[in-house]
């Protein structure tokens, strides 16, 4: 029939539609976010973009260490608690009017977590296959679901850097240059120091130059801080390194690590203790066993392994520092192991978990950030991130296991995004 469209021009047309209805929803995303922090009386809460551009300008005094923000914190001033490298990069920010700088930092981790996506995606698939227009199109309605993630969305509501730091890593992970990998892993883990957990992903893949390049670089930040603001990289490097409860209360619901959630179940904070030891042994061990089980060739499922290890072990976790989460949600629908019972389970698991909040409605109960004892149900379903990492790790290994020894493993054509985008 005349005017009637062919099979391809069909889908093209579909995919469009799909597009758009996609960038329709980032773009309606992004701007009620912005609308929120420029018309609420919380929107312009971003305590950490404050504490990041009010703290590095205290540089100038040598009193880095001694600021702290209370602004919109009084029961718990904020002090800088990153390497005085974060402070000399943060420090150009503060001649800038804040609502310059807060509008620009939403903005900005928008369109890094769009780049995260797409990243996610092109070491899943393949970069030839990720650029096919269907991938296009879930990697803008991934990242419009991803701004409502509980890690990402209190990343924009504190004004926190975590986007950035994942997106160096990932950037880190898809180059086979060794300069230019091994450079971004030093710099972000002179930023903040917990993004060196991403040398051992270098360490699984044999990418040795790349270690070597990423520790000197890392020295090379230090020096640097050693160089210009001395005073403070002393201070910072001689007492205060190490120091969890400067950084905030450990027994807080938000506080989603090892640490944290022990110290609420067993009712005291069990710092470097036996149980955080016993604990962190046992995590490093699935970790390790479910990582052998990946095929050679999933770079996504090894960085998620890695930085799963690395939440869990660091004696601070925020709930924004859970930004991998949205990477292993794709993994899990889209990796080598989406065919496998349980997959899209999981991926549900983390999908309701992180756009309800868990944490961020368990932090209503709790009398006071720095109470530790609390009743044990409020204990446990404040362990709603330990627990998934576990059950996730027992998984991939029991899983993995089973598919790479299956006749159908790893070979199911992967479905199109259109249901998930």
């Amino acid at each position: 029939m005349p005017g009637r469209r062919t099979a391809p021009e069909s889908k093209a047309c579909d995919l469009n539609r799909q597009l758009r209805w996609a960038v329709s929803a980032l773009g309606l995303s992004v701007l009620a976010r912005l609308l929120w922090m420029l018309l609420s009386d919380n929107g312009m809460n971003l305590v950490d973009l404050h504490v990041y551009v009010d703290g590095s300008a205290a540089l100038v005094t040598d009193r880095l260490y001694d600021f702290t923000y209370a602004e919109k914190t009084p029961d718990f001033p904020l002090p800088f608690t990153y390497p005085p490298f974060a402070a000399l990069v943060f420090f150009p920010l503060h001649y800038l009017p804040f609502t310059v700088v807060a509008v620009a930092w939403l903005l900005a981790i928008a369109a890094a977590l769009y780049a995260v996506v797409r990243i996610a995606f092109e070491l899943i698939l393949g970069a030839e296959r990720a650029r096919e227009p269907r991938w296009h199109t879930a990697a803008v309605g991934w990242t419009a679901l991803g701004l409502w993630m509980e890690p990402v969305r209190t990343t924009m509501d504190y004004g926190q850097v975590n986007v950035f730091l994942v997106l160096g890593a990932m950037v880190a992970v898809r180059s086979s240059r060794w300069w230019l990998s091994g450079g971004l892993v030093g710099v972000i883990a002179g930023i903040k120091l917990t993004p060196a957990i991403s040398g051992l992903y270098f360490v699984a893949r044999r990418r040795w130059g790349t270690v070597v390049w990423s520790a000197l670089v890392f020295g090379a930040t230090v020096g640097i801080s050693f160089l210009l603001a001395p005073h403070e990289a002393r201070r910072y490097f001689g007492t205060l390194l190490g120091d969890a409860d400067r950084i905030g209360p450990v027994g807080s619901v938000w506080n989603q690590s090892l640490r944290g959630t022990l110290s609420r179940i067993l009712g005291d904070d069990v710092e470097s203790g036996p149980w955080w030891i016993a604990a962190v042994l046992v995590v490093a061990v699935l970790a390790f066993l479910a990582w052998r089980v990946l095929g050679p060739d999933d770079r996504m499922g090894t960085l998620i392994m890695v930085q799963l290890f690395g939440v869990l072990v660091s004696p601070i976790s925020w709930s924004h520092h859970w930004v991998w989460l949205l990477p292993t949600v794709l993994w899990l629908l889209y990796g080598p192991l989406r065919q496998v019972p349980g997959a899209k389970i999981i991926a549900g698991y983390w999908l309701v978990t992180t756009l309800i909040g868990v944490p961020w409605v368990l932090s209503f109960f709790q009398d006071s950030i720095w109470t530790i004892p609390r009743p044990a149900v409020l204990a446990w379903l404040g362990a709603v991130d330990v627990i998934g990492v576990l059950v996730f790790f027992v998984w991939v290994i029991n899983s993995g296991r089973r598919a790479r020894s299956g006749p159908r493993a790893a070979r199911v054509p992967v479905e199109g995004p259109a249901r998930a985008a």
